[in-house]
């Protein structure tokens, strides 16, 4: 209906009112679960369907995160999937990032063209970790996870006749063993796993330069990664992710506010549009991170990894 259509001074979007809202829930719902808020498709989204490729729809990315990433955060805290040592360390090791990558963004990538090469080849990266993940099969604790849910799921429907998936028990909490510069080590559903301290870190500042640029907080990216280098499984990353993603996404929203615009170029955020793409986000995440569990560790990677690639290789196509 024309009734419904508005505009957005800042982008120059005109759309439905509920479109927005509409796409970022559908998106958010399904990658919330591999703890990424969905900024990495609705900037694409934002730049192909909606023409809007102005420096400032970075700044409108970090908007949508502070807007939608806070329902899930509540949900994973409330189920005991937080695992609070890595969240801090992703949020020192990226929040750094987000400044640098501001100024690489509006004084190195201002051209749409370029950008979304760029884009492409971030993408791409992740997905091919994430096949590679996929392929490699080998006896760690994350495998040893997966058995335990297929183990219970049949259980559930042998015991109940139901087709209904019970997924992971209640009283499957995270569980902090140790934290030191060296390593962090911490339980879940009976199996340990550990990560790199620096490591994560080291990760985290380089992804956070990435993700200041890409406007997304650098989760799209680390979550990933824990997943296909630290090998840790998705059920305990996927909160700390979506939080380290919500505190550098709201260091850049005001960075890019308050910043003036330099060589003529603004990048301010279009606040309305990205609140409205972050109303339908904070139900998405909501419900992807209360579904997460429910859902099998390969399905969540398999899915991650055919939107990545697939997105990835029409951007990096069109650059030639």
């Amino acid at each position: 209906m024309e009734l419904l259509n508005v505009s957005f001074s800042v982008s120059g979007v005109e759309t439905n009112l509920f479109f927005p809202p509409l796409v970022a829930m559908v998106i958010s719902f399904f990658t919330s679960m591999g703890g990424v808020s969905g900024a990495f498709l609705l900037l694409p989204f934002q730049m192909s369907v909606m023409n809007y490729t102005a420096p400032s729809v970075s700044g409108t990315n970090h908007v949508f995160n502070v807007t939608a990433i806070p329902s899930g955060v509540y949900r994973y805290i409330k189920e005991g999937r937080m695992a609070w040592p890595m969240t801090w360390v992703v949020i020192a090791g990226t929040l750094p990032g987000v400044f640098l990558g501001y100024y690489i963004r509006v004084l190195y990538l201002p051209d749409p063209r370029a950008f979304k090469f760029f884009v492409g080849c971030v993408l791409l990266y992740i997905g091919i970790r994430l096949v590679k993940d996929l392929t490699v099969k080998s006896k760690d604790a994350v495998n040893s996870l997966e058995e335990k849910f297929i183990t219970q799921t049949e259980k559930t429907r042998t015991g109940q006749n139901t087709t209904l998936v019970s997924g992971i028990p209640a009283d499957a909490v995270v569980r902090t063993i140790s934290v030191s510069l060296k390593k962090v080590e911490y339980e879940f559903w009976g199996e340990r796993f550990s990560f790199s301290t620096i490591g994560m870190f080291s990760l985290a500042a380089v992804v956070g330069i990435i993700g200041g640029v890409y406007g997304i907080g650098g989760g799209a990216i680390i979550a990933p990664f824990c997943v296909a280098v630290f090998r840790l499984p998705v059920y305990t990353i996927a909160g700390a992710a979506l939080m380290g993603t919500f505190i550098t996404s709201l260091a850049g929203a005001v960075f890019f506010t308050v910043i003036p615009s330099s060589g003529g170029i603004s990048a301010m955020p279009d606040w309305p549009l990205g609140i409205l793409f972050g109303a339908g986000g904070f139900a998405g995440v909501y419900l992807g991170a209360r579904a997460q569990k429910f859902v099998p560790q390969r399905f969540i990677k398999i899915m991650l990894s055919i939107v990545i690639i697939s997105v990835a290789a029409r951007y990096i196509l069109q650059f030639f």
